[in-house]
């Protein structure tokens, strides 16, 4: 079934012109669809070059401390009545020559810190784009397939705009996560399956009359919700001083992050916001060994990617069937990159190196992706002569049993100097 909710004003001074599906260049307008009906390709936002060149820095150095100071650059929300948001964004880049010393890097090496974002992972960026462009959609409902931090962040948006939401989540995820999802008060409906189980019964539910008018962030509007995406890679030019950084690594589940973040830094070189570095940039991916479809068919020398039944901590990297995962390839392909995974042990080893020598806690995500850099520089893929920015996309505090059995008090003595004392506490 067709939704039958209607397109977006156009009196907004949004960039974006229609949808183009990425296989075929099939056009279609400004609704939600994520779908090619001519080969069924994924479906991505197409923008006025005219308009986008039109941004400047000045523009954005002037506009709100959060992801829409980009608006000029983003599918919806340039009028700020409209915005369906927490106003995530201008999140830490965070210096780490701590980590860099340990790994063996010379050059400068930063970690992208988005467990700053209100529900504390890089999800508010993109669910506030999508659900800005559900509301001048029509859509009265917000929903979503999730392993964890999507859900929050649908939920908590949801709460603060005072529209219902329903969010989907597997049976198995980590306690942190599902809290952090039904204290906002909206249903929560946990399926006995995987990631990829859940996101398929979404992708049915839309079809039906009952979900007309809901809005599944990562589904009915995808082409939306990815293009939030870009605001990362936008913040860390700026945040460099209006330049791109020779390497980054991002952590992959369905994959569009890193083709997002990539999008982003062509798009600035495009419109003249910042220059290419002069031997361009070069893009890393990172998956865990229990969900790792993506990197082993790069590494296999191919583009077809085999689904996988995800297992292992990473849970919010665990799709299976990655829809992204091709354009990721090519991504990292073309720009001379890499992919490596990590397993569930080097993943614990990496979260705490991070949180040893930068005071971030990284959720497992965040844990692969220093995991795979460590693999990155001792295999020689990743130049440690070159500045490399990594990104870590969530909270430690939603994961803490990756670790909790790691850590924990390095001395318990008694109330007394004595108990001081004898513990080595004191001379």
């Amino acid at each position: 079934m067709t939704s039958t909710v209607s397109a977006p004003s156009t009196t907004t001074d949004s960039p974006a012109t229609g949808l183009v599906c990425r296989a075929c260049g099939a056009q279609y307008p400004l609704v939600a669809q994520h779908a090619c009906y001519e080969c069924f390709g994924p479906l991505e936002v197409a923008y006025d070059p005219a308009a986008l060149a039109r941004v400047t820095r000045a523009q954005i150095e002037a506009g709100p401390k959060n992801i829409w100071r980009y608006a000029g650059l983003l599918p919806a929300g340039q009028d700020p009545a409209t915005r369906v948001t927490l106003d995530p964004g201008l999140t830490p880049l965070v210096s780490a020559p701590g980590l860099a010393a340990r790994l063996g890097i010379t050059a400068p090496l930063w970690v992208k810190d988005d467990s700053a974002n209100p529900t504390h992972s890089f999800k508010d960026r993109v669910v506030s784009v999508a659900l800005t462009a559900a509301r001048g959609l029509g859509f009265t409902r917000y929903a979503c397939a999730s392993t964890g931090n999507l859900a929050n962040s649908v939920a908590a948006h949801a709460a603060r705009a005072g529209v219902p939401s329903i969010v989907f989540i597997p049976y198995d995820l980590e306690l942190g996560k599902v809290i952090t999802t039904a204290v906002y008060g909206g249903e929560l409906v946990a399926i006995e399956g995987s990631y990829d189980d859940v996101n398929r019964l979404c992708g049915e539910l839309i079809e039906t009359d009952e979900f007309e008018d809901t809005a599944f962030v990562n589904v009915n509007v995808r082409p939306f919700y990815a293009e939030g995406s870009k605001t990362l890679g936008y913040e860390v030019a700026e945040q460099l001083g209006w330049r791109i950084p020779a390497q980054v690594v991002i952590p992959m589940a369905s994959g569009e992050l890193l083709t997002k973040v990539d999008k982003a830094f062509s798009e600035l070189v495009e419109i003249g916001l910042v220059e290419a570095p002069a031997d361009g940039w070069t893009v890393f991916g990172a998956q865990s060994a229990g969900c790792n479809p993506i990197a082993t068919a790069l590494q296999g020398g191919t583009d077809e990617i085999v689904p996988v039944k995800p297992t292992g901590i990473a849970k919010s990297l665990n799709i299976g069937d990655p829809a992204a995962g091709a354009y990721a390839i090519e991504a990292v392909r073309r720009t001379g990159g890499w992919m490596d995974y990590a397993d569930d042990d080097e993943i614990r080893a990496a979260i705490r190196l991070l949180a040893e020598t930068t005071g971030v806690f990284a959720e497992t995500a965040g844990g692969t992706t220093v995991a795979v850099l460590k693999k990155l520089v001792e295999s020689g893929k990743l130049d440690p002569a070159k500045e490399t920015v990594v990104f870590n996309t969530g909270e430690g505090l939603k994961t803490l049993e990756a670790v909790a059995e790691l850590v924990g008090p390095t001395h318990r003595i008694k109330p007394s100097l004595r108990g001081a004392r004898e513990a080595g506490l004191l001379g």
